[in-house]
């Protein structure tokens, strides 16, 4: 192994965190780890490469920190919150100009504005949100909403795992 492929692994390979602390703490711990994991998988890459879709189905680096950027807004704010009249589109056709600091810009905004609804509901993580994203559904609950983004980030956090060693070689959790 190269010493530039052990620096690449390095970089973007980050540990759980070490936490011992009651349901809201914990489960917002593993949910941010995992939202820095995805950004870190977009370090050091040029734009072309992050929006190079690496598997068939068109995925790129770029595409799925905007889907999850539209998953946090959707979940949170719309779902949870009861913000506004629309969802956040995450299907629509990815610009030939988006950059990664855009993306990740905007991936951290969502995160900003979903980590303020979440801490309005410390104290009360079984308490319903105002509506659901999955059809014929009751609104989940905030504790619900943490699992399921934690699950959803972790799988899409694989994702970009095999995406970035498509495209560079660089290996991490």
């Amino acid at each position: 192994m190269t010493d530039d492929a052990t620096t690449a692994r390095k970089r973007t390979d980050l540990r759980p965190p070490g936490i011992n602390a009651d349901e809201h703490t914990t489960l917002l711990a593993f949910l941010d780890y995992l939202r820095d994991c995805v950004i870190a998988k977009t370090e050091g890459l040029s734009d072309e490469d992050a929006r190079r879709p690496g598997v068939d189905s068109g995925t790129s680096l770029l595409w799925l920190v905007r889907h999850l950027t539209a998953v946090e807004l959707n979940w949170f704010l719309w779902a949870y919150r009861g913000d506004g009249v629309e969802r956040w589109d995450d299907d629509a056709p990815s610009a030939g100009d988006e950059t990664v600091a855009g993306a990740v810009a905007g991936y951290r905004a969502a995160v900003a504005r979903a980590n303020e609804v979440i801490a309005g509901a410390a104290e009360v993580l079984d308490r319903p949100g105002v509506r659901s994203l999955r059809p014929n559904a009751e609104a989940p609950s905030m504790r619900w909403l943490l699992v399921h983004m934690i699950e959803e980030t972790a799988r899409h956090a694989g994702h970009a795992d095999i995406l970035r060693e498509r495209l560079d070689g660089s290996t991490g959790r």
